[in-house]
């Protein structure tokens, strides 16, 4: 679900840049607070950024990272195993993202419509309004560099007989 897949990309990036040298206790981000750690409500040490909001959350990748405080900064420097990583990295991209009725299924079924989740609906209406809006803009630029060009196709509005009445009033 989101708060999943949040968390895993936070992990996964703190894993990469920790890699790359970044110290992940202190890096300060954007905003003047802990671009990869924070501290909770309640003061554990959680994960910074947009997914501070699913600070709660009890993955199995993440669990054996924390001490009594939350995240434990010792073993995510020293402790990170490569199934840690692997999970998190596939959860990130594959998480089960959930459904309008909560039940599991394929888009295949008779009834797949209750199991496409609004992150699907969003993202597809999106891609098919765009789409459209693009074509449009093609039919456009295509009509104005006709009539530029002349090539404009129609009626003769000059003998339209509406020209040739007197006007109402």
């Amino acid at each position: 679900h989101w708060a999943g897949a949040s968390q895993a990309q936070a992990f996964t990036f703190l894993v990469r840049d920790q890699r790359l040298g970044a110290n992940v206790g202190s890096a300060q981000g954007p905003t003047g607070l802990g671009k990869y750690l924070m501290r909770s409500p309640t003061g554990e040490v959680i994960f910074g950024g947009e997914t501070m909001r699913f600070w709660d959350l009890r993955a199995p990748w993440l669990e054996p990272l924390r001490g009594p405080n939350g995240l434990d900064l010792s073993r995510l420097k020293k402790d990170i195993q490569p199934w840690q990583e692997r999970r998190s990295a596939e959860y990130m991209t594959h998480a089960p993202l959930g459904s309008l009725n909560s039940v599991g299924g394929v888009a295949t079924e008779i009834n797949a419509v209750n199991y496409v989740s609004p992150r699907s609906w969003l993202a597809t209406s999106h891609f098919v309004l765009g789409f459209f809006l693009f074509v449009g803009h093609l039919w456009h630029a295509g009509r104005a560099r006709a009539a530029a060009a002349g090539f404009e196709k129609g009626i003769d509005r000059d003998l339209e007989p509406v020209l040739s009445m007197t006007p109402l009033s």
